[in-house]
C-alpha cells in the first residue's frame, strides 16, 4: 500500500511502522510476559546471579548464546517467510523453535505467549485470516516469535528493526524480574540498559550473518536453572 509523505517530509507509512513495533514490544502488551523469567529467578535462588555485575553477565550470555543464535535469527527467517506466504517454512521455523525449549517451563512459557499474542491480534482484526489477501494462518499452536514475525509483518516493521525490537522487549522483561527479585533499584536497571544497547546491535548484526546450520541455543546453564525452577520452593514467576 503506498505511503503518503507527512509534511516533515518522512512517509507516514514509516511512523505506523514504528508505532506499530512500540505497541508490540511495550511491556503494557496484555501477553503476560510479566508473569515469566526464562529461569533468571532461578539463577537468583541459586546464588549465580546476586547484583548489578553478575546480572550483567548472565544478561550478556544470554544475549550473545542465546537469542543471538535463536530467536533473533529465525525471528527474521520467520518474517521473510510471511512476506513470501511460504507456510512450509513457517511451520519448519515454528517447530525448529519448539523443539529448542529445553525445559517445560520454557516451552510452556513460549506456546502461552504465542497463544496470548494471537489472541490478542485476532482482538485487533490482525491475524493473518483476517486480510482477505493473505493466504496462510498461524500454525495451530504456534510459537511466540512466529505470531510476534507476523504482527511485525503486517504493520510494515523492517526485519531489521523487528529484531531490535525483540531483544529490547527481552531485556526490558529481564531487568523488570531482577527488579522484583533483587535489592536492585531502576537506576541499576537503566545503568544495564546502557551496557546492553550496544550489544542488542551486535547480537542483530551477528544473527543475520548465521546460516541455517549454525543456528542453535548453547546455555547449558540457564537450562539447568529453568529445570531446578520447576520444583523451587518459593517463586515469583511461572519459569
Amino acid at each position: 500500500m503506498p505511503t503518503e509523505a507527512s509534511p516533515s517530509g518522512i512517509a507516514q507509512g514509516d511512523d505506523l511502522a514504528l508505532l506499530g513495533l512500540l505497541q508490540l514490544v511495550s511491556p503494557a502488551l496484555p501477553i503476560g510476559a510479566f508473569a515469566f523469567s526464562q529461569g533468571l529467578e532461578s539463577a537468583f535462588e541459586l546464588g549465580w546471579v546476586n547484583d548489578e555485575a553478575s546480572l550483567g553477565e548472565w544478561l550478556e550470555g544470554v544475549l550473545a548464546d542465546g537469542l543471538t543464535r535463536c530467536e533473533l535469527p529465525v525471528l527474521a527467517r520467520l518474517q521473510q517467510a510471511w512476506a513470501a506466504e511460504d507456510g512450509e517454512a513457517i511451520a519448519h521455523w515454528d517447530c525448529w523453535l519448539a523443539a529448542n525449549r529445553e525445559t517445560a517451563e520454557l516451552a510452556a512459557e513460549d506456546s502461552r505467549l504465542g497463544a496470548s499474542l494471537a489472541r490478542l491480534l485476532g482482538s485487533l482484526g490482525l491475524l493473518p485470516t483476517d486480510h482477505p489477501s493473505a493466504a496462510l494462518a498461524l500454525p495451530a499452536g504456534s510459537g511466540y516469535v512466529t505470531a510476534f514475525a507476523w504482527a511485525a509483518q503486517v504493520r510494515g516493521v523492517a526485519p531489521r528493526q523487528a529484531m531490535l525490537g525483540f531483544a529490547w522487549a527481552w531485556l526490558e522483561n529481564q531487568l523488570a524480574v531482577a527488579c522484583k527479585a533483587l535489592p536492585l533499584g531502576h537506576t541499576a536497571a537503566q545503568r544495564l540498559v546502557e551496557r546492553l544497547r550496544p550489544a542488542l546491535v551486535v547480537a542483530v548484526d551477528e544473527a543475520l550473518e548465521f546460516g541455517d546450520d549454525e543456528l542453535g541455543p548453547a546455555l547449558p546453564g540457564l537450562a539447568l536453572a529453568s529445570a531446578l525452577h520447576e520444583t523451587q520452593y518459593s517463586r515469583l514467576f511461572r519459569s
